[in-house]
């Protein structure tokens, strides 16, 4: 907690939530609402690890800066809290409410000690897959506890799959926690194309285990393919072969030798497994940057930053335009 004066009203407030969101609490010593609603904000800043500073500020000593939020808002009674992010004024409530209608309100701005328990399993297991030889087992301990403590976090499950996937080819019980794991959080594949994709990668490596147990190989499914070009079944599950595997340009060279002879067959399977890997290929959005992260940025409006493009996936794209259109 930090008290907020015309000295520092510009460093502790607008510049501190720029890095995580601030909580002003506008009292005076004379209210008995405010003497109710401190401890409880002080109470919730604690609680919250970290995920909020909860700042005061005396309306009687710094008036100025109480009388402009007063009229910005609206407002003229107090207590007053105002949520400060990325150094503006984003929302507030007047009266000493209760705790689970302010629990509420921090909802909408602050993450829950959970969610950032999970995003720092994220991150480190981000950094363990970027070293050059990553202990997987251990980057999966710590993807799981993630989804286990924030089953919310999109990020985390993806994370999660991806790994599980990459062991799946030669792990059937990698394969079976995957698909566990996936059944999970199926639904979001309705509105998140992330999700629908890594079903495809779920179905590729379910493919490589049933061809293994049948004793097809990938030489055997070339072998059909040279004698019946279009024998997109076999054509089909070679390029799930290669997809499980990670050799993505392979995959989808075979799943473009169907669609340029058939765009339909299989209700649009091929596209589908298609779409799927160029998805999976993609970077993900770049995480919201620190105004010292943002120097050299390119900024459209002041708000999108340009990502460059992929070549491979760009090509590929095309290829895919070419062949529907």
């Amino acid at each position: 907690m930090i008290d907020i004066t015309l000295q520092n009203f510009e460093s502790e407030l607008i510049q501190a939530s720029m890095q995580q969101p601030v909580l002003l609490d506008i009292w005076a010593p004379w209210c008995g609402p405010c003497k109710q609603l401190g401890p409880v904000l002080e109470k919730l800043e604690t609680e919250y690890a970290g995920g909020f500073v909860l700042a005061k500020l005396n309306a009687d000593e710094v008036p100025e800066i109480a009388g402009q939020l007063s009229q910005m808002f609206g407002v003229r009674s107090i207590p007053f809290c105002v949520m400060f992010a990325q150094g503006q004024p984003v929302d507030g409530f007047v009266g000493a409410i209760p705790e689970a209608q302010i629990r509420e309100f921090l909802a909408k701005h602050v993450a829950t000690p959970e969610q950032v328990e999970a995003e720092e399993e994220v991150e480190e297991a981000e950094q363990m897959l970027a070293s050059d030889k990553p202990d997987i087992h251990a980057v999966l301990e710590r993807l799981r506890a993630a989804v286990e403590t924030d089953p919310a976090n999109d990020v985390a499950w993806i994370d999660y799959l991806k790994v599980l996937l990459g062991l799946a080819r030669h792990d059937d019980a990698a394969l079976a926690e995957a698909r566990q794991a996936y059944a999970q959080v199926a639904p979001r594949a309705l509105a998140d194309a992330r999700f629908a994709a890594l079903e495809h990668g779920l179905l590729a490596a379910e493919a490589v285990r049933d061809a293994r147990a049948a004793g097809r190989s990938p030489e055997a499914l070339r072998a059909a393919i040279a004698a019946t070009p279009r024998d997109f079944a076999a054509r089909l599950e070679l390029a799930r072969h290669f997809f499980a595997a990670g050799a993505m340009t392979e995959a989808m060279d075979e799943l473009l030798e169907i669609l340029m002879r058939d765009k339909g067959w299989s209700d649009g399977l091929a596209r589908k497994t298609y779409v799927a890997i160029l998805e999976l290929m993609s970077k993900p959005a770049p995480k919201a940057a620190t105004p010292e992260a943002k120097k050299g940025a390119v900024e459209i409006a002041g708000k999108a930053v340009v990502v460059p493009g992929d070549p491979v996936i760009d090509s590929y794209r095309r290829k895919l335009s070419m062949v529907l259109f």
